[in-house]
This record gives C-alpha cells, sequence and structure tokens, in this order.
C-alpha cells in the first residue's frame, strides 16, 4: 500500500525539507515502514494530492496500528474531497467560559461554529464541524493555536473567506474566537466522504500535524 500511495507523488516532488518520493523508496527498501509513511504524509502537501493517495495511507497505517496517522490520513481524504478550511483559534480563559479542561487536538470534538448565517428568526445559524488543532495534542483554555475545520455540510462553508472571524461554540455561549487563515477548494470532488468523525489523533513525529 505505501509503494502504491508512492507513486502517486508526481516526480519532481519536494518537500519544504528537501524531502522527495526516492527518499520514500529508500526507506521501503529497508522495510522502514513507519518512517516511510511520515514522508508521504509530508509529500502529500507538495502539491495536495488526491483523496486516493490518503485513503491508501489511511490503510497502511490502520494496518501497522498507528491509530493516530491513520486518523490524520483519513482527515486529509475528508479535506481532498471537501475542501480545506484552516484557521487561527484562541479559546476563552476558563474564567470566562464553562470548559474547564483543555481541548483535545485530535478530532475529538465536533463543536458548533457561528460563520455569520442567519436562522428563519434572525438568531446565529450554529453550524458543526469537526475540529483538529494542529501541532498539539491538546489546546488549554485561553491558549492560541492553527487549527483545521471538517464541516459536517461542507456546501454551508462555501462563503468563508481568509481574514472572516468565526466564533467556537459547545452551547450558545462563545468558547473560542477564530481567524480564518485559509479556504482551499477540493482536490479531488468525488463526493463527500461519510465517515469524518473516525479523523482523530495528530500526526506521528516529523509530520507538520503535530508536534
Amino acid at each position: 500500500m505505501l509503494e502504491a500511495a508512492a507513486l502517486l507523488v508526481p516526480t519532481g516532488t519536494t518537500t519544504e525539507n528537501d524531502i522527495t518520493v526516492n527518499d520514500v523508496w529508500e526507506y521501503l527498501a529497508r522495510d522502514e515502514w513507519e518512517v516511510a509513511l511520515g514522508l508521504l504524509e509530508e509529500l502529500g502537501d507538495a502539491p495536495p494530492l488526491p483523496a486516493g493517495f490518503w485513503e491508501t495511507l489511511a490503510a497502511a497505517a490502520g494496518q501497522m496500528r498507528l491509530d493516530r496517522s491513520a486518523s490524520w490520513c483519513r482527515l486529509r481524504c475528508y479535506e481532498a474531497r471537501n475542501g480545506t478550511i484552516r484557521a487561527d483559534l484562541t479559546l476563552r480563559s476558563a474564567a470566562e467560559t464553562r470548559r474547564q479542561a483543555p481541548v483535545p487536538g485530535a478530532g475529538v470534538l465536533r463543536p458548533m461554529w457561528d460563520i455569520g448565517g442567519r436562522t428563519p428568526v434572525g438568531g446565529p445559524d450554529l453550524l458543526v464541524a469537526l475540529l483538529w488543532v494542529e501541532y498539539t495534542a491538546f489546546l488549554e483554555p485561553g491558549a492560541r493555536a492553527p487549527v483545521r475545520l471538517a464541516p459536517l455540510s461542507p456546501s454551508l462553508w462555501h462563503g468563508l473567506r481568509p481574514g472572516q472571524v468565526i466564533t467556537m461554540h459547545e452551547d450558545r455561549s462563545v468558547v473560542g474566537t477564530a481567524v480564518v487563515l485559509e479556504v482551499r477548494p477540493p482536490v479531488d470532488p468525488v463526493g463527500r466522504l461519510q465517515n469524518v468523525g473516525s479523523a482523530v489523533p495528530p500526526r506521528p513525529a516529523g509530520s507538520a500535524g503535530v508536534s
């Protein structure tokens, strides 16, 4: 499966760390599968690759029992089909909100978001999106970090733009405020991935999703 994924990487693809698919083949030849998987995850952003690439990596990571990596790859598969949303999220402090515990960063939480829509009676139309915090396993109250959002209904988020301010809710009160950093269209819009909820924990060491 890792070999099949490597064949989907375009010739000449290079990451910011000068990793190429040739590096992947070297580790595969030595049966260092976990390292090869991590390198393929990094190559998946240079340029962004289609859903089939991430599906194959997710399956390989699952067979290696690398749950965090498998979940990251399933999230990336969802993004390939539905588009990518990244934002800079700041949580309110524990003194300002009901949440006292850290927010899990690994795609476990599905909070609601106010992105500016309104209900027929004029109230905020809160939309659900899975939350993945980049580079850290948890986000403490009052802390700030870049995040990725995987909407439950992607079509309702099409008007989102970089620089837009949105708010995070676990009930009607605001838990955090985010500034949209990036909105990218689907790489491979072949339909919606249903099981985005299985996209959990951060990347293994060496990948950009978590430290």
